[in-house]
């Protein structure tokens, strides 16, 4: 860890982190908003802004440490060899537990929009006793694929907690909290994308005091549907975690509402995101073709064979919602009950992209708001059918 500490802060109340790599073009705003914010709503608290790099070639650093702010600063790398957001996340935890801090803080650097208003609605929840704040959002529906369909759904199933972007990236948090999550085993998937769902996951199965912030609109660079390692990533780290704590789903549970303790004003609507659309179509049926040996095994006969007629025979992707969720609970049980499950994990990939296929042909001629009450209702139909998974282990 290569560290630049030029006002020498070795004691502080508040953490704001901005994990970032290769963000030179906007994390010099992110920076001037966290400032004013500091400066506006915590002027009787000390405080420092923490940049987390992955030793970015783009100037990153020098962006970051020329911007002026009142607030002071230090950056943080980790070595050039190492990369992932969950190593930059073990890095900011670290260095908040050095500083004894209170509240802890954490923003993307790729954000265009945040405000000083975010910093109010991420740390006043923290001092006033909740432990999180996770960020509720307004997105383009097609932003964040893996939240909608997998992490939002799944936790709500399973967990009855009815957090809307568990893996959002922007949120606050207790000194408590950070100790606890320091503690815990951090995976290599951890390290990298799946340090959100990791820290979302874990204050939920640690008890603590969780609520919500509205933010408002969020427009940063979007993440549409990635074919690369972050839904691995992610997926496992999900699984895992609910895999090893069984005692809280295996059972009856209530439906956990969390209270939304702060809420901007939304001033324009969503971002625009253009999605492949042939290209996720192309490559649920290319992937399909390799693992639907496995996905055999792994999905009870009926699902199955509605699968495999969608994929060979009629070439059309429709996975409706109430498919998905049987999906969704076959393939977690397939997962917890395997040894190769990282194989499984990479199985799931078709079936993922062709639901995300079906989804946007319903949704194209619905606006934002109908298509938001879908994602909502499809996590509500995860908590409905909880029982079709928990049969499985009787």
């Amino acid at each position: 860890m290569k560290e630049t500490n030029l006002q020498k802060i070795k004691k502080t109340d508040i953490v704001v982190g901005i994990p970032s790599h290769n963000e030179s073009d906007t994390i010099s705003n992110v920076v001037k908003q966290i400032d004013k914010g500091l400066q506006k709503y915590f002027p009787n608290k000390k405080a420092v802004i923490i940049n987390v790099d992955n030793n970015s070639p783009d100037n990153t650093k020098k962006v970051f440490l020329k911007t002026e702010t009142i607030t002071p600063k230090i950056y943080i790398s980790t070595p050039e060899s190492i990369l992932g957001k969950g190593n930059n996340i073990l890095n900011l935890f670290k260095k908040m537990k050095s500083l004894d801090a209170e509240a802890g803080m954490i923003i993307d650097a790729d954000i265009n929009n945040c405000s000083p208003e975010w910093v109010r609605c991420l740390l006043s929840p923290v001092f006033s006793g909740h432990d999180f704040v996770a960020p509720i959002y307004s997105r383009n529906e097609y932003d964040g694929s893996i939240t909608n369909n997998i992490c939002y759904p799944v936790l709500f199933g399973l967990l009855g907690f009815n957090i809307r972007q568990p893996i959002g990236g922007d949120m606050g948090f207790s000194a408590r909290l950070c100790e606890h999550w320091l503690k815990q085993k951090w995976t290599k998937q951890v390290l990298q994308y799946g340090i959100d769902i990791f820290m979302t996951t874990r204050a939920i199965e640690g008890g603590y005091k969780i609520c919500q912030a509205d933010l408002g609109i969020k427009s940063h660079k979007p993440s549409a549907p990635k074919l690369g390692p972050m839904f691995m990533q992610v997926t496992e780290t999900l699984f895992k975690n609910l895999s090893k704590n069984k005692k809280l789903w295996l059972k009856r549970i209530e439906e956990t509402t969390l209270p939304t303790i702060c809420k901007i004003k939304k001033t324009t609507s969503p971002q625009k995101l253009a999605v492949d659309y042939k290209l996720l179509k192309e490559r649920a049926l290319f992937e399909f073709s390799l693992h639907h040996e496995t996905l055999k095994k792994c999905l009870t006969p009926n699902n199955y064979r509605k699968i495999e007629k969608m994929f060979f025979k009629d070439k059309k992707l429709n996975i409706d919602m109430g498919s998905w969720t049987k999906i969704m609970y076959d393939m977690f049980y397939a997962y917890d009950t395997s040894r190769q499950k990282q194989k499984i994990i990479r199985t799931l990939r078709p079936l993922y992209f062709a639901r995300i296929v079906s989804f946007i042909k319903k949704t194209l001629e619905k606006n934002h708001e109908e298509s938001e009450y879908l994602i909502r209702q499809q996590a509500h139909a995860f908590y409905k059918n909880r029982n079709y998974l928990l049969k499985k282990y009787k």
